[in-house]
């Protein structure tokens, strides 16, 4: 674990890399608690459960529509013009939002639309960035895992940083501090300068794009159709246990303990990177993905054996640990398959491909959760879950494409 910590840390101190990443995760923050934030805000406005699902609805609606569009953007003109603008526009639509609708109000529906639109893309503009900077392979996957990794401690720590600035202040404070922290990280991501062999690179992959108008997108390619369809599968189990871990508890535990339970699952996922993430060069990404998969439907069967919430909490930490090293191997996977003209919009459909995953499994839980049970709905999560795996061994032809060197990728640095 000591190992994997110093890896991470000798990457994202490197005088090429620093810059970038340490804004990129500025520039998160408000990517893994805005829909919360929402509803609090509505709620303290007087609004209804209802209007504040509805406005954090549309700001969903608004990400998911907008963020292909502006990813396109990004690989036809360069991120610096639109982490500029996004980084702008973000903080201004919440702020209006905020101080200046009403629950249930076209406005508020409409800036909602705004601000889901103009979420800053830092997620997809960093995973695109790593593939291109000049790293050896064995940094590259570093690079991915620490990618992974902070999704999972955004999702633990973006929470309590709310709940730590609502203390001090108002919902509706809390979200505007978030809102413009994640616009100051897309500006300073804008203005970061990258290493020159990348921007040259850059120019002449948009300078290619620009000659050839018209094209498909990521998706045309059968690899990357096939590796979206498995990362929409692979969330699908995430979203059905979302579903099924508070009923569990709330029928074996203390429901005030659900978010408790809840967290050891991502903990697991965060110490399994660490634990585990050493060895994950030592096979090509194309070949251990499936295995991967495998081991996360293990993990996934053993919230079945839970009887309390205390056996549940620890199935989860145990059951977790694959989740951050399949995550890495999707983003490894997605960076060799895509077309590296087009890699941030690869990754903003990878990511889309996962949160319509996990709704599609939130909706499902949702409607077999009093049929079947908590105990059902995991068992339905492992059949799914073991199902996708072997989707995935029997597309490993597909995937393999990454295995092939790129003719056209920067020489690696040395160390």
């Amino acid at each position: 674990m000591i190992g994997m910590s110093r890896r991470f840390l000798r990457l994202l101190t490197r005088r090429q890399v620093a810059g970038p990443a340490w804004w990129s995760v500025v520039s998160r923050l408000p990517v893994y608690l805005m829909s919360l934030a929402m509803v609090l805000v509505v709620r303290e406005q007087g609004g209804s459960y209802p209007q504040a699902g509805m406005v954090s609805a549309f700001y969903t609606v608004g990400m998911a529509l907008g963020s292909p569009l502006v990813a396109r953007r990004i690989d036809r003109t360069g991120r610096r013009g639109v982490l500029l603008t996004t980084g702008l526009v973000y903080p201004l639509a919440l702020a209006a939002l905020v101080w200046g609708t009403a629950p249930g109000t076209p406005g508020q529906l409409a800036l909602a639309v705004i601000a889901g639109v103009s979420l800053p893309p830092a997620n997809a503009c960093m995973r695109s960035l790593w593939a291109r900077l000049p790293l050896r392979d064995e940094e590259r996957e570093t690079a991915y895992l620490w990618e992974a990794l902070l999704t999972e401690l955004l999702v633990i720590g973006a929470p309590l940083m709310l709940a730590a600035l609502m203390v001090t202040g108002s919902a509706g404070r809390a979200l505007t501090a978030v809102a413009v922290l994640g616009g100051i990280g897309a500006l300073g991501l804008a203005l970061t300068p990258l290493p020159r062999e990348v921007a040259d690179k850059d120019r002449a992959a948009r300078a290619e794009r620009g000659a050839r108008r018209g094209g498909a997108g990521p998706l045309r390619d059968p690899g990357m159709r096939a590796l979206t369809a498995v990362m929409a599968a692979s969330a699908v189990p995430i979203g059905l246990m979302t579903l099924a871990i508070p009923a569990f508890v709330d029928r074996h535990g203390t429901p005030g303990r659900t978010g408790v339970v809840y967290a050891c699952w991502g903990i697991g996922s965060a110490l399994g990177a660490l634990w585990l993430g050493r060895a994950q060069s030592e096979r090509p990404v194309h070949r251990r993905f499936p295995w991967l998969l495998l081991a996360y439907a293990a993990g996934t069967a053993l919230p079945l054996l839970a009887g309390s919430e205390l056996t549940l909490a620890l199935a989860l930490a145990i059951g977790g640990a694959p989740i951050a090293l399949v995550s890495a191997g999707e983003m490894s996977l997605v960076s060799t398959l895509a077309d590296s003209r087009l890699l941030t919009e690869a990754f903003t459909w990878a990511s889309l491909a996962t949160v319509v995953g996990e709704a599609a499994g939130q909706q499902v839980g949702g409607l077999l959760i009093d049929p079947l049970g908590p105990h059902g709905v995991f068992a339905v999560a492992v059949g799914v879950s073991l199902a996708t795996a072997l989707g995935a061994f029997a597309c490993r032809g597909l995937f393999a494409k990454g295995a092939l060197p790129d003719p056209t990728a920067l020489s690696p640095q040395q160390p």
